[in-house]
């Protein structure tokens, strides 16, 4: 199974839709702030003091649910030879700062962290987090398609909580600096202009003197006219 080719390519549309989402409408603009934004990622003045304040909330997921949800991360998108896996993406922290800055996602969340490891109790008598690579394994396939899972009652909530999770793992690792490196993107890059084409040039009879070449012009291969 392809997760992860599929995640990237569900991930590239949603960004590229929320791009177009969040643009500013027409005649609407917004100021740019006096102070100096800090490294990193481009912040308004008023967007890093929220961020801070979300930040300083005390946290959400205790130590047995973060470490749960660094797991499934991991599952979901795990380390390659093109990138690392979304704990390396720090995804797990992502997820603690969205529940905090959402609290609608607060119940389903720690809902579904503990339905799986009630489910993993009844199972294997111990919690997801303490179970075997291939028994987690096992409970995931349970609950990560939702057409297989279709009509198993028993099952409704994991399969609701893994969406979710999937969801947030996703946004969390392609939006962040390991995922955007995965998919490819290199942003906008100015154009190297190396001068008129030789064929053009003999069209006119005209050529580059030598000063031309040396001085004036860069060329990435240089032209034999």
């Amino acid at each position: 199974m392809k997760r992860r080719e599929s995640l990237k390519y569900i991930a590239a549309g949603a960004l590229a839709s929320a791009t177009l989402a969040t643009g500013c409408k027409p005649g609407e603009k917004k100021e740019a702030t006096a102070k100096e934004a800090k490294p990193g990622v481009h912040r308004y003045e008023d967007e890093q003091q929220y961020e801070e304040a979300v930040q300083k909330l005390p946290a959400f997921f205790n130590e047995h649910e973060m470490a749960t949800i660094t797991i499934l991360g991991d599952i979901i998108i795990p380390k390659d030879d093109i990138s690392g896996s979304a704990s390396d993406a720090k995804v797990p922290e992502f997820i603690e700062f969205t529940v905090k800055d959402q609290p609608k996602f607060q119940v389903p969340m720690r809902g579904g962290l503990r339905w799986l490891d009630m489910y993993c109790l009844k199972k294997f008598d111990k919690t997801f987090k303490e179970c075997s690579e291939q028994q987690r394994i096992e409970i995931v396939d349970l609950i990560a398609y939702p057409e297989r899972a279709k009509g198993k009652a028993a099952l409704a909530q994991g399969v609701a909580f893994f969406s979710m999770m999937r969801d947030l793992t996703a946004t969390g690792f392609y939006t962040s600096e390991i995922g955007v490196k995965d998919l490819g993107y290199a942003g906008n890059k100015p154009n190297q202009w190396n001068g008129v084409p030789d064929d053009v040039l003999k069209q006119y009879g005209l050529s580059y003197s030598a000063r031309d070449l040396e001085v004036c012009l860069s060329f990435d291969t240089p032209p034999t006219a």
